[in-house]
């Protein structure tokens, strides 16, 4: 391929041939080159941590799903001709799971990221640069709905709850609750804006003072239930 230049005032544009693999690779090493911009210094580590409250779950079903995907395809139809069918609360309660493809259940890898990202406004951190600058690597991905998943160990219950749904109608639901559980999180970082140091002490401030998963101190929608706080260990 050829780069293209355009002139002011010219009919005709100038092709100007691709840099070779050595041109640009002397280009790079140029001895008198300012640099401005530096490699990105990516760190990784797996921090430990430990539940010191109830962590809840709540998958987005597949059967839900479908049924909103049948609904949104018959349009008006789908109003007069809503049969209630009765609720397998058995069903509710294992679809709410994340279970990965190798069968193990986990926490969403994106909630631990969102936790720390949300901890930044405790220490005047821009949550811009940490959306950039933190991430943490799954150890495998949701089955249903291929949402990378963090590997929790323990053992769940079934939580019987009774809400409110956004319309004011009441319901009970039930889905997972660990009581005692513990994981193993990978996360990767930019040391240009994280010492490791930083990084232990953001994960800690998530899990004490945001939390993860259902009812947790930093729902959006409600003051939450204190569910889903956590410590690191080994600090």
């Amino acid at each position: 391929m050829s780069t293209t230049i355009a002139t002011r005032g010219a009919k005709q544009r100038l092709k100007i041939p691709p840099l070779a693999d050595a041109e640009l690779k002397a280009l790079i090493e140029a001895p008198n080159e300012t640099i401005r911009i530096t490699r990105p210094k990516l760190r990784s580590a797996v921090i430990p941590i430990v539940g010191i409250s109830p962590y809840v779950q709540h998958a987005f079903s597949e059967k839900q799903r479908k049924q909103m995907e049948e609904t949104q395809r018959a349009g008006q139809q789908a109003r007069g001709r809503r049969n209630r069918v009765p609720k397998d609360f058995e069903e509710v309660y294992e679809n709410a799971k994340h279970v990965a493809k190798d069968g193990w259940i986990g926490i969403p890898a994106p909630a631990f990221r969102n936790a720390m990202i949300s901890a930044c406004k405790l220490i005047g951190f821009k949550m811009t640069h940490a959306k950039l600058s933190v991430f943490v690597e799954a150890d495998g991905i949701d089955a249903k709905d291929g949402t990378p998943l963090v590997r929790i160990i323990g053992e769940p219950r079934i939580h019987e709850a009774s809400v409110r749904n956004e319309s004011g109608v009441a319901d009970i639901r039930w889905r997972p609750m660990w009581e005692e559980w513990s994981a193993r999180v990978r996360v990767t970082w930019d040391e240009d804006q994280f010492s490791a140091t930083d990084v232990m002490n953001l994960m800690l401030r998530a899990g004490l003072q945001v939390g993860i998963g259902e009812g947790r101190p930093d729902s959006p929608n409600s003051y939450g239930l204190g569910w889903g706080r956590f410590e690191v260990t080994g600090l």
